[in-house]
């Protein structure tokens, strides 16, 4: 049976911090951040000690226009440069590729050319031999990859089984744990990071996790899979991402007790930048209609209608889903 690894006074060096604000807080403003606003959370989560930045997505400019989105769609070579340039710090710096939604064979140069450090390959898992395709593709390139299994709690478990044993084959170095839908609790946040963990172990590899907010566990399924060995932990400022949000960076900094991280620039940032953000109108955070797309294990888009067309009819919202279940 496999136990906690340490305790809470415990600094576990294997654990990594990867801020998303920008991908998935994109997902609220179609990814219309000022690059003022992207520099400054750059240089905050380097003074913060944070291990990893990720700017959003390589998406296909194919797929989707350039003008309906803002630029951290796309994550250009030139658009992070002009960020970062070539980003004298320690943090490492992480794209996400969509299986299906990115052109990966013309839209990536190697990593020897690259400011980027680290791909994120995103996917469902009936999509897996595609997702393993990427990760080796990036791999030859030269990057670090991951590979994220997007709304793990409607698998079963057969599937799961097959999909860690054919990315534990692989070149993969980070198989992420993803509560899409944060439908997760705890105790079956936990559990699944076992099976995922003791596959890994077989093959040398790490575990990641990505918390949404949905049932207001975020942070406490990302502690907690954190306790069982969990390494590559995701968490965004305040919270910020698609529907619910994700694990709030100021409770995950707050948590760790390495002396690495530091919570005072993240709080001058969230003063600075994330508050005028909400006053602007973008939308975010744990509220009734996520709460029940969480209990309901169902993908938020429901929700996030109901957001969009600002809607309080709480108790209808319950019925359609209960009608459609």
């Amino acid at each position: 049976m496999m136990g906690r690894k340490g305790n809470l006074m415990s600094v576990r060096n294997d654990v990594k911090v990867l801020d998303a604000t920008i991908r998935d807080g994109g997902l609220c403003n179609n990814f219309a951040f000022t690059d003022d606003f992207v520099k400054a959370l750059y240089k905050t989560n380097v003074k913060s000690g944070v291990d990893y930045m990720e700017f959003g997505y390589r998406a296909s400019r194919v797929l989707f226009d350039e003008n309906s989105f803002g630029k951290w769609k796309f994550c250009k070579e030139e658009d992070i440069r002009a960020i970062v340039g070539d980003n004298p710090s320690d943090m490492k710096i992480a794209v996400m590729a969509d299986v299906g939604r990115c052109d990966f064979k013309t839209d990536f140069i190697p990593k020897s050319e690259s400011v980027i450090d680290m791909v994120r390959v995103a996917c469902y898992i009936h999509q897996i031999p595609a997702a393993i395709e990427m990760v080796e593709y990036f791999h030859d390139l030269g990057y670090e990859t991951t590979c994220n299994i997007m709304a793990v709690s409607q698998a079963n478990l057969n599937q799961l089984e097959e999909a860690l044993s054919m990315l534990g084959a692989s070149n993969v170095d980070v198989i992420y744990l993803v509560d899409s839908y944060g439908s997760l609790y705890p105790e079956n946040a936990s559990a699944l990071a076992k099976t995922y963990l003791e596959a890994a172990e077989k093959s040398g590899k790490q575990v990641g996790f990505h918390a949404h907010n949905n049932q207001n566990l975020a942070f406490a399924n990302t502690i907690e899979t954190l306790s069982y060995g969990v390494s590559f932990l995701d968490a965004t400022a305040q919270g910020m991402g698609r529907g619910a949000g994700n694990c709030a960076m100021e409770l995950l900094l707050g948590f760790l007790k390495n002396p690495k991280y530091n919570l005072y620039s993240l709080l001058s940032f969230i003063e600075n930048y994330m508050l005028p953000l909400k006053e602007q109108g973008v939308q975010w955070g744990y509220d009734l209609q996520y709460m029940l797309t969480g209990q309901f294990n169902r993908h938020p888009r429901e929700a996030i209608s109901f957001t969009a067309e600002h809607r309080k009819d709480y108790c209808e919202f319950y019925k359609s889903l209960l009608d459609n279940f």
